[in-house]
């Protein structure tokens, strides 16, 4: 952890400044905190750093199967390392921002993952926090931990441990409907955002046909099993199934009713991946539909509510797969003079 996030972090109860004692440090990595304890200067409560990263949240909880996908499958879906530029094709469409804006910007990736969106908003010149509830954040570590402007929290959206205010920019793809209260999670994210910042989510559309999708129909059972066991299962039948998905998804018209019925993530008209690549994503991705111990798709309506209770003054729909919303906070007369965000000097003791 570089003590520079001290500067945006705060305690997920109270929302109080956090005091630092550090009792590891790397210096090959310019003397990033590996281990220590933050203390909250308002409620006491303490939380450990473990692996370079500040940990709020119990190392079990509703997203592990999360981390340990992206654990498994780390460095499947970061464009850097697999030669494609889709991550940073859905990062730009679904967040509606562009390279010039985000640059000297404070960024949130809410439920970072491997570190996929990261890998992207990392490459300019602004910081990029990611926060998941799982331990997916030591696989994004493990990733793009050299980079000096990506810091990484694992912390709970219901419960962000950020100061009010400390972000430019956040967005959240593909996570909501992976949360317990799905509304509750989309009200807790404006308050982090700045006067003026701005707000992407990507979320599973609920439309009438929905829950008749196969993968509805079976998760009541496949979200029970052991993560190593399921994933074994995929593995050991993808063979039949990638193939005979190769024939039937590709067939006009009835190819989307063929995806609708078969729980298979085989992305045939994907021209960017090779063979091997599309068979890799096609277990991960069959593993990320079966595996979540939650998936609530949400309706427009109830969704832009939320966003509005939150704190946002503005929403609007991007023409992209999903419920893709994004919003801005207003900037008021009596901010107008004031910058973005206000960052507060902390300090670290060792």
């Amino acid at each position: 952890m570089q003590t520079k996030l001290l500067q945006i972090l705060a305690c997920p109860k109270c929302l109080s400044e956090l005091s630092c004692t550090a009792t590891a440090t790397d210096r090959n990595m310019g003397g990033e905190i590996e281990e220590g304890t933050l203390k909250c200067l308002g409620c006491k409560k303490e939380f450990p750093i473990v692996a370079g990263i500040p940990r709020f949240v119990e190392a079990e909880n509703y997203g592990s199967s999360f981390g340990y996908q992206w654990n498994r499958f780390r460095a499947d879906q970061i464009d850097s390392l697999n030669g494609t530029r889709l991550s940073e094709k859905r990062f730009y469409a679904e967040t509606n921002w562009t390279a010039e804006w985000l640059r000297g910007k404070w960024i949130l990736d809410v439920g970072s993952g491997a570190g996929r969106f990261l890998d992207v908003a990392s490459q300019l010149d602004c910081q990029v926090v990611g926060v998941d509830i799982s331990n997916a954040a030591d696989a994004a570590r493990a990733t793009l931990g050299d980079r000096k402007n990506v810091h990484l929290v694992q912390g709970s959206i219901f419960d962000l441990p950020f100061r009010s205010e400390a972000f430019d920019g956040c967005y959240c793809i593909g996570v909501i409907q992976h949360t317990p209260d799905p509304s509750r999670a989309l009200t807790s994210l404006p308050r982090i955002l700045s006067a003026g910042g701005r707000l992407a989510v990507t979320i599973y559309e609920r439309k009438p046909w929905t829950l008749f999708n196969m993968k509805y129909l079976i998760r009541p059972i496949t979200k029970r099993l052991n993560e190593r066991f399921l994933l074994r299962g995929i593995q050991v039948l993808m063979p039949l199934l990638f193939a005979l998905t190769e024939v039937l998804f590709r067939i006009p018209y009835l190819g989307r009713v063929f995806s609708f019925t078969i729980p298979v993530a085989n992305y045939v008209n994907e021209p960017d991946l090779t063979f091997r690549q599309r068979y890799r994503w096609a277990v991960l991705d069959t593993f990320d539909m079966l595996s979540p111990q939650y998936d609530q798709p949400q309706k427009q309506e109830a969704c832009v509510l939320a966003l509005l209770s939150g704190g946002l003054d503005r929403v609007e729909r991007l023409n992209n797969p999903g419920l893709n919303l994004v919003g801005e906070k207003m900037i008021y007369d009596d901010d107008a003079s004031t910058e973005s965000s206000e960052k507060s000097n902390s300090s670290c003791s060792s």
